[in-house]
């Protein structure tokens, strides 16, 4: 009985360690460490400098670090939490990207408002406006949703287009700095812009902001009535209004507007940190990178913390691989898209995996009946 007892509970931490995070870090760390050099090998690139431009530009200093890291990866993590959320409520945002852009647009047009003044207010108010105009733009596929049964895949990705025209009309229009020479905003006065964290580098505050976010929605969907209404109607929408008595129907609504003011804040947060004026081509596909981000993450907000600050680092690195090695950084855009699949694959989403439980014991209770 003992022995028998003791294999059992082998078994049962063998599984949490196959399918735990410790399993899964270890198997993206290898993956990136093996990936990478095999990939630059087959197309003809030596390996040994591009890596080593790789790790320089990431984490090989504290500079690279605080100003290239954790710089790259303060947008990735909203907009992963962003899309893991929605996802969590079974509402596929793709519009991410598109509601940065809004965010962006509007925390500049704020900013630079000469009657609003200068100092921390401006900087509050541009918050709030990027959120706003954030979820304004979801509200937009969550009107289509709800009411006219219009998938929200289709909505949001062409909303993402809309949104980058608006930007360019902007900086060519009535957001143009004032000469009309450069099809840019003016400049976000120093006095504005989120303050730096370490002196001597460009981490700024916004960095701190996604970590509180991130914890906090955490916490709320762990602890709070909300949270469970959103993990009920993402796990199986049919259960969650017949047994458990909710409005499927507002619920996955205020989830989009949440999603959407998460994703406007990572464009206001990157215009009042790092780039100080609206421009085109503002964010080099934040949002989209957000969704594999939310994906490697399993959907868990403390999960996309870590998942950013990968992709945060590798995007850092690519950089400086292309720039001292000659490597397209695209090579370590392929690696990621690589171990997203297979960690997909190994690990399906736990929101994937409830519904299909859920579908089964409604079916064996159906069949009982």
């Amino acid at each position: 009985m003992f022995w028998r007892t003791l294999v059992k509970q082998l078994e049962r931490w063998q599984s949490a360690f196959r399918h735990g995070p410790v399993a899964r870090a270890a198997f993206v760390l290898g993956g990136l460490a093996i990936g990478i050099p095999v990939l630059l090998w087959l197309l003809g690139f030596d390996a040994e400098p591009a890596m080593a431009a790789l790790w320089s530009g990431s984490v090989g200093s504290s500079y690279a670090i605080a100003s290239g890291t954790l710089v790259r990866a303060t947008p990735l993590i909203l907009t992963g939490l962003s899309v893991g959320l929605a996802f969590r409520a079974g509402v596929f945002n793709i519009g991410v990207e598109g509601q940065l852009l809004a965010g962006a647009a509007a925390a500049t047009a704020v900013a630079v408002i000469p009657a609003i003044g200068g100092g921390h207010v401006a900087t509050l108010l541009a918050l709030l406006a990027g959120a706003v105009a954030g979820a304004f733009w979801a509200g937009i596929a969550a009107l289509l949703r709800v009411r006219f049964r219009v998938l929200e895949v289709l909505s949001t990705i062409l909303l993402n287009f809309v949104a980058l025209y608006v930007v360019s009309y902007l900086v060519r229009g009535p957001l143009q700095e004032p000469l009309h020479v450069y099809p840019q905003s003016s400049t976000i006065a120093p006095a504005e812009r989120l303050p730096r964290l370490l002196p001597g580098s460009r981490l700024h505050a916004g960095f701190l902001i996604s970590l509180v976010l991130a914890a906090a929605v955490w916490w709320a969907l762990r602890n709070t009535a909300a949270g469970f209404r959103i993990r009920a109607t993402g796990a199986n929408a049919e259960a969650a209004r017949i047994a458990g008595g909710i409005d499927v129907r507002r619920t996955t609504a205020q989830v989009f507007l949440l999603s959407g003011a998460i994703g406007g804040l990572a464009g206001a947060i990157e215009v009042m940190g790092v780039t100080f004026a609206l421009y085109e081509n503002l964010s080099p596909g934040y949002g989209y990178t957000g969704i594999a981000v939310a994906l490697l993450a399993r959907l868990d907000p403390l999960g996309v913390i870590a998942s950013g600050l990968l992709f945060g680092a590798l995007e850092a690195g690519a950089s400086a691989m292309q720039r001292d090695a000659a490597v397209p950084s695209v090579v370590v855009s392929v690696i990621e898209a690589i171990i997203i699949l297979a960690t997909v694959i190994a690990w399906p989403s736990p929101v994937g995996r409830r519904d299909a439980a859920t579908r089964a014991d409604s079916g064996a209770t159906v069949e009982g009946t």
